[in-house]
């Protein structure tokens, strides 16, 4: 069973805020006060439907125990009661996830980092591919692209690619890609008709907003130099690449995409801005034994958390066992999301019985 008294504090904590924004707060306080109230409005909705439904279930019954009731509408109380009692278990189990502890990074959006590992070529191309599906993914879900920085492979692909994805719950929805990617296929370049295993590393950092960060400017050390360009093509004659390092904490960024030194300063600080607010949610969640313990994977980049194997047709997520024949659909984006939403559904059953064991 629910607790009534805390459903009843999150109302009223919702009613608070609608309150505290209608009174026109400073702008700070406003982003603040919006964000919560955003976050908290869907479990509200499901937190009132379920009160409703509890209400009129309540209203049958009685209408049930009333021996004056008429068999008419007895009959109709009966299917009534019968009905509301099915969507109750339903609404109970979407408060109860809605209840879970939530990540404050959830709804920001994402910095999509793409790198060839293992596997030189082949690895290259594979980290293409893992692009390519991620922006399909996007496309689908109506987010929105920004490659910020790229390095392309010889013979196609990317060494590395690192791209700002924006929308709506991005980073709920691709924080668990984070990990190696291994391949097994043939490559083009294979004679012999051998597979081959490479691999690609894929890293999905939470965007800072203002309210998520500060850096002093007197922290930073910034340095320009002359982009480099693929084969000599494309070579700024001027020092429009931009090198940023971040004193404190020794975070460098460099970007050289853009000519200008101005877009190339913009996006190397909302780069710096993520690997910062990455690195201090890192080392928050290390101080959380509660909260490594349900994790997807450890999160650590390192880890091997997916297989696509061509020659079988097959993608295999390591961490919940999962397999799935429909490689192509999945390289290709569109079948993307029956991954991730298996991901997620293992992460909140994997809370719920935490919360229910009293871990």
């Amino acid at each position: 069973m629910l607790a009534r008294q805390k459903l009843n504090t999150l109302l009223d904590r919702f009613a608070e805020l609608e309150h505290q924004m209608s009174a026109n707060p400073d702008p700070s306080t406003y982003v603040k006060l919006s964000r919560e109230y955003s976050g908290l409005e869907p479990l509200v909705h499901k937190i009132r439907t379920l009160i409703k439904a509890e209400e009129e279930l309540a209203e049958a019954e009685a209408m049930l125990d009333d021996a004056d009731t008429d068999p008419e509408m007895r009959e109709l109380a009966e299917a009534e009661r019968d009905e509301l009692a099915a969507s109750l278990e339903t609404l109970t189990q979407d408060v109860r996830i809605g209840l879970l502890p939530k990540d404050s990074a959830d709804a920001n959006d994402a910095i999509l980092e793409v790198r060839a590992g293992t596997g030189g070529d082949e690895a290259a191309l594979f980290a293409g591919d893992l692009f390519r599906m991620y922006q399909r993914f996007a496309e689908l879900n109506g987010w929105k692209v920004e490659v910020l920085s790229a390095s392309e492979g010889e013979v196609g692909g990317f060494k590395e690619v690192i791209a700002s994805v924006s929308g709506e719950n991005v980073f709920a929805r691709l924080k668990f890609e984070s990990g190696v990617h291994r391949v097994q296929r043939v490559p083009a370049t294979e004679s012999g008709g051998r597979i081959h295993t490479s691999a690609a590393t894929v890293a999905v950092l939470p965007q800072a907003e203002d309210v998520d960060i500060e850096i002093n400017e007197s922290d930073l050390r910034i340095d320009t130099f002359r982009a480099s360009g693929a084969g000599g093509q494309h070579v700024n004659t001027t020092d429009s690449a931009v090198r940023i390092t971040h004193e404190p904490t020794g975070i460098v960024v460099a970007v050289q995409d853009e000519r200008s030194q101005h877009k190339n300063k913009a996006r190397a600080m909302q780069l710096l801005r993520a690997r910062i607010y990455d690195e201090e949610r890192a080392r928050a969640a290390s101080e959380r034994t509660e909260a490594r313990r349900v994790q997807v994977g450890s999160g650590d980049r390192s880890e091997r958390i997916r297989t696509y194997n061509f020659p079988q047709g097959r993608v295999t997520d390591h961490r919940i066992g999962l397999t799935l024949y429909k490689l192509e659909q999945i390289i290709a984006g569109e079948g993307l999301a029956e991954v991730v939403e298996a991901l997620i559904l293992d992460y909140q059953a994997t809370l719920l019985a935490a919360e229910e064991g009293g871990v």
